[in-house]
């Protein structure tokens, strides 16, 4: 049985997948920190020149006694942007190198004419 996991646990796919995890887990961190400080505190500056002392992560409302935290969601759907663009590069890249190597492929060499004769021969007995 423990080799069995073992197997399963080190084949290629599972391990990559267990390293994009961590990796990604990592990248989030880092995206969130970018984003609380320095894109929102940026953010925050701009509006305030414009809405005078705007703190937006401060921003909410509440729906009887429960506050409605805007700022927060809207630091949440600038983390995910910059994550998902991070992505689409990363994709895009591994399609372009894909593509790449496929018009790297030598083609396949020409039949020889022993090959040509006999297929000649088939298409003439298929007749």
């Amino acid at each position: 049985m423990f080799k069995e996991f073992k197997e399963f646990a080190f084949k290629g796919n599972v391990l990559d997948l267990a390293i994009g995890v961590i990796i990604g887990a990592a990248f989030g961190k880092i995206v969130t920190a970018l984003v609380d400080v320095v894109i929102m505190p940026i953010i925050s500056i701009i509006l305030s020149l414009i809405l005078n002392d705007v703190n937006i992560a401060t921003w909410q409302f509440s729906i009887g006694a429960t506050p409605i935290m805007i700022g927060v969601l809207i630091k949440t759907i600038i983390e995910f942007l910059i994550i998902a663009f991070v992505l689409f590069l990363f994709v895009k890249g591994i399609n372009s190198t894909r593509r790449k190597q496929e018009v790297e492929a030598p083609a396949a060499p020409p039949p020889s004419e022993e090959v040509l004769l006999l297929r000649e021969i088939r298409d003439s007995l298929q007749k």
